[in-house]
């Protein structure tokens, strides 16, 4: 297996045959790459953009794969996503385009506030920030315009309610949900950010049926699915879907709390092989609690054998060695590590992961004296 990441202490590295230090969203050197290897098949498992290049990485060299092309590329575009959820009837925020400030700031006006700015082909929060008032309107535009590769910003109501995250499976046009987990966020300015998704969430019926509309709108018949939710006054609505696995451990928390192996699934359809999913075998609950770590470079990790001693906790990771330098949480990838449990219920998952976690210490150094 040949991993691609474009950063040498990418944690994947160190499950691979062989890396290849390369951006995943470098189409051109992946290009060259797989046409040099001749790989059995190509998977993107952990973010959005890559996901259509390896669709069309595949399409190209003639291998099998569950996304064609084009329902690939309106997986990775939150605005043509937004376009075929609004011709199929998919229930999802209010929302707006726009390609410069002034009419970011009409779209706003008319939403209503507060509301949430985004790059439409961006993730990890990157461009994304909630406005509670119009004084914040210019600094959330022009940062969702800088990052945007289309240079425009995508304008959205926020929706009160429980956001949820559906990760299902679809094989041969059936969909599959396996979990439906509540998504514990972080406070501003880490807006979107979760600091732990917990098993089972609320109205996974009703969730489960949104992200279902949600794949068949944008004709995906085949593969992983990651649909986040909003739970809102008059029922759910379908913030966005990726067409992969959930990267938040998403895959490792269906195995424990289902007995189904997504991972699995996911390279199976990746190699062209015929794709049974299981029956899910609920086991009482389950939770990823991420772990934040105070800003500063890291020096040590402790208390990591001492989190995985505790009752029911799967796993306990850091996902940085020292030498990194941590800043104030605002994205996904400022998150330290993870804690995985599991439990009878899921509020005994969430306790057993919080003790877990009280174990887990990251000693740091301010940044303003290592500067010094």
């Amino acid at each position: 297996m040949i991993a691609c990441d474009r950063d040498p202490s990418a944690p994947g590295f160190e499950y691979a045959d062989r890396r290849a230090i390369v951006s995943a969203e470098d189409e051109e050197s992946l290009d060259r790459l797989a046409r040099a290897e001749l790989p059995d098949g190509i998977v993107a498992p952990g973010i959005d953009w890559p996901v259509a290049i390896a669709a069309r990485l595949a399409d190209r060299l003639g291998l099998a794969h569950p996304l064609d092309p084009d329902a690939a590329a309106l997986a990775v575009s939150k605005l043509r996503q937004r376009e075929r959820f609004a011709e199929a009837g998919v229930p999802q925020p209010r929302h707006a385009l726009a390609g410069s400030p002034e009419g970011a700031a009409a779209a706003a006006v008319e939403l209503g506030f507060p509301c949430v700015v985004k790059a439409p082909d961006r993730q990890g929060q990157r461009g994304l920030s909630l406005v509670e008032a119009p004084g914040g309107l210019p600094g959330a535009i022009e940062e969702a315009l800088r990052v945007s590769r289309s240079r425009q910003c995508l304008v959205e109501e926020l929706v009160p309610g429980q956001e949820v995250t559906v990760n299902a499976f679809s094989s041969g046009g059936r969909f599959f949900p396996l979990t439906v987990t509540d998504r514990i966020r972080a406070e501003p300015p880490a807006f979107g950010v979760a600091l732990a998704h917990a098993w089972p969430g609320a109205g996974a019926r009703a969730a489960a049926a949104a992200a279902e509309s949600a794949a068949a709108a944008l004709g995906i018949t085949d593969g992983p699915t990651y649909t986040q939710i909003v739970l809102g006054p008059d029922g759910p609505r379908v913030v966005e879907l990726a067409a992969r696995l959930g990267g938040g451990h998403d895959a490792e928390l269906c195995l424990a709390a289902t007995g189904v192996d997504l991972n699995a699934l996911a390279l199976a359809a990746a190699l062209g092989e015929r794709v049974e999913v299981p029956r899910p075998r609920p086991r009482g609950g389950a939770c990823v609690r991420f772990l934040v770590a105070v800003p500063g470079e890291l020096l040590r990790v402790e208390g990591l054998e001492r989190a995985l001693g505790v009752d029911g906790v799967v796993e306990a990771r850091s996902y940085r060695r020292p030498g990194w330098t941590f800043g104030q949480l605002r994205r996904g990838s400022d998150r330290a590590g993870f804690v995985l449990a599991t439990g009878r219920s899921r509020d005994e998952a969430l306790a057993r992961a919080g003790r877990a976690a009280e174990c887990v210490r990251f000693v740091t150094a301010h940044a303003e004296v290592v500067a010094q």
